[in-house]
């Protein structure tokens, strides 16, 4: 394992993907034993090249013999060409690049929504861009009802089948619908709320997905079986969504909401 020596990550502590991956680096030898260290303990005047600011938007990368400063996914480039060389060549296609590039900023700007952790609070937080939250519940919203419309067949004989554009006017309308909730509770909280909620929605309809090939594999298609399985992944996204909105310290009339919508629009359908 080639090791990139005199080199420190700088990553955010609240974050526990941050925490994840970088930690990950140190372990496996690709930084050393001092290549990471949270940006919110870094001392002030440690490295006066350091653009702070930025660094909380896009990971930094410093080296730590003359200074050089690099940021976002070109930190991680960095990194990842010292041990694997035959990806530099990839890594500088101007078209990868800048893929990356939109792929990393959608991931950092909403880092916090997509794993949200207690003390939200400490440190500095990713500036909030309303672009990418937008794109984040967009992405989200695409994919949550893409993967739904596939676990639908599965209901089937318990309920209508449905065009495939039925699950994109779902999912869309429990953003409207919750949107317009909480911006009548808690307005100033609505773009985190709804990035949170969507994330909730993904992991849900990504579970969902990686279970129906064992449905399939023991041969459960009755549709009573599914449904069962969906009602247990939505306990789950119950739970999870309760915990997010006790941190960003939400009434619990939002979850209330979350819980309604769907009654209603199975009320409909029927």
């Amino acid at each position: 394992m080639k090791t990139l020596k005199e080199h420190t990550i700088l990553y955010d502590a609240v974050c526990p993907m941050c925490r994840l991956y970088t930690g990950a680096f140190v372990r496996s030898g690709m930084l050393d034993a001092a290549g990471r260290t949270p940006y919110q303990e870094l001392p002030a005047g440690t490295c006066p090249g350091l653009d702070r600011a930025r660094a909380v938007n896009e990971i930094a990368l410093v080296n730590r013999a003359t200074g050089e400063v690099t940021y976002g996914v070109a930190s991680l480039f960095k990194i990842l060409a010292h041990r694997w060389p035959v990806f530099r060549p990839l890594f500088r296609f101007p078209v990868f690049a800048w893929l990356m590039r939109m792929a990393y900023a959608l991931i950092s700007y909403n880092r916090r929504v997509i794993m949200p952790a207690a003390g939200e609070g400490a440190g500095a937080a990713p500036a909030f861009h309303r672009g990418w939250r937008a794109a984040w519940i967009g992405v989200a919203w695409l994919l949550t009802a893409t993967l739904l419309h596939r676990y639908d067949t599965r209901l089937v004989g318990l309920f209508p089948p449905g065009g495939f554009w039925r699950e994109y006017f779902v999912c869309g309308g429990q953003l409207l619908w919750q949107g317009a909730l909480v911006c009548w509770l808690a307005p100033r909280r609505c773009w985190d709320y709804l990035g949170t909620m969507m994330t909730v929605s993904l992991a849900g309809a990504l579970a969902l997905t990686i279970l129906a090939p064992l449905l399939d594999l023991f041969q459960m298609h009755n549709p009573w079986e599914a449904a069962a399985v969906f009602g247990s992944v939505a306990g789950l996204m119950l739970a999870e969504h309760l915990r997010r909105c006790r941190l960003l310290e939400l009434p619990w009339a939002v979850s209330a909401g979350w819980v309604l919508y769907r009654p209603l629009v199975l009320f409909f359908i029927l």
